[in-house]
């Protein structure tokens, strides 16, 4: 019945020949460009505010990098000279390297602890997976400041909770933020609990789209869970891997809340990151341009090893 009421339908609409707008091209032009007329118009209030508070100040700031600028004085030109200034200075190719070494110390942590809480999340039952996923997700909603706070408590010399647990094993207190052997690797940790929320629940997200089929098949020829993690599960996720090790380099690198709040940059620098290092020159340095230039500088880093991430990570669609 419904198999020759669809052919009848299909009869109908073959006899009835193209409709009205078909027949009109001029009509269907009015028609197309009225709603496309509507689209920009919603369109419009978005792109006129990216264009004020984005790309003009961007456009703005491409311009100062090439000025002798301040507050209190009208620009002058002077060429590539603030560029020139930033790349033979020391502290900023020392801030770029100690970023670098930031980002080894986070960024393959936090993706394989992540990878591994998502696989625990996947292999439970739904009401406790919806319980872990807000537990971890729960650090991605405090205020980096915050974290900051705490971990500084928990840090501290005389009364932290780390100096009183590693007490009980009859070592001394260490200063963990206060020695520049330490100080970058106690920022590191509480980067990487801030970051995992998001990464577990994409991984999460990424984890129950492979199709159930690949491992009942798998299970059926033997396969353990780490050759089924490392046939099935990692190639299919490729591109979320992909995604997020970019993602959470870019993170990682700009990371400036923490050190400001945690030790300003100290001791002895050793915790002075690209961003913080931007921020404090530009706060005491009335001559802006140098700032400026560093931070296009520092987005040319950011850009040029995210664009070779992707080359040497080729991003392809997962085959099944």
């Amino acid at each position: 019945m419904i198999s020759m009421a669809t052919t009848t339908a299909s009869a109908q609409l073959a006899e009835a020949g193209p409709g009205p707008l078909a027949e009109d091209p001029a009509r269907h032009r009015r028609y197309t460009n009225r709603y496309a007329g509507f689209a920009y118009l919603m369109l419009a209030p978005a792109v006129i505010l990216l264009g004020i508070f984005v790309i003009w100040p961007a456009i703005y700031a491409v311009y100062l990098a090439f000025q002798d600028w301040s507050f209190y004085k009208a620009p002058t030109f002077v060429g590539l000279q603030n560029f020139t200034n930033v790349i033979t200075d020391p502290l900023f190719i020392n801030a770029i390297v100690r970023g670098l070494k930031f980002v080894l110390m986070t960024v393959p942590i936090m993706l394989v602890l992540a990878f591994l809480f998502s696989c625990l999340v996947v292999s439970v039952g739904k009401r406790f997976s919806t319980l872990l996923k807000i537990s971890i997700y729960l650090p991605t909603i405090i205020s980096t400041v915050i974290t900051s706070i705490i971990f500084t408590i928990i840090y501290d010399y005389s009364g932290g909770l780390l100096n009183w647990a590693i007490g009980l094993f009859g070592l001394d207190s260490i200063p963990w933020l206060g020695d520049p052997k330490y100080a970058l690797k106690a920022i590191a940790i509480p980067a990487i609990w801030l970051g995992m929320g998001l990464t577990s629940l994409i991984m999460v997200s990424a984890m129950i789209d492979i199709p159930e089929e690949f491992y009942e098949a798998a299970s059926m020829e033997g396969a353990n869970w780490w050759k089924k993690t490392l046939y099935i599960t990692i190639p299919q996720m490729k591109n979320i891997l992909l995604y997020l090790l970019v993602t959470d380099f870019v993170a990682a690198l700009q990371q400036y809340e923490l050190p400001l709040v945690m030790t300003n940059g100290g001791p002895l620098d050793s915790t002075m990151l690209p961003n913080l290092f931007i921020f404090s020159h530009f706060r005491g340095d009335p001559t802006a341009g140098y700032s400026i230039a560093a931070a296009l500088l520092l987005f040319v880093v950011l850009g040029a090893i995210s664009a070779g991430i992707f080359r040497v990570v080729n991003s392809e669609k997962s085959v099944d």
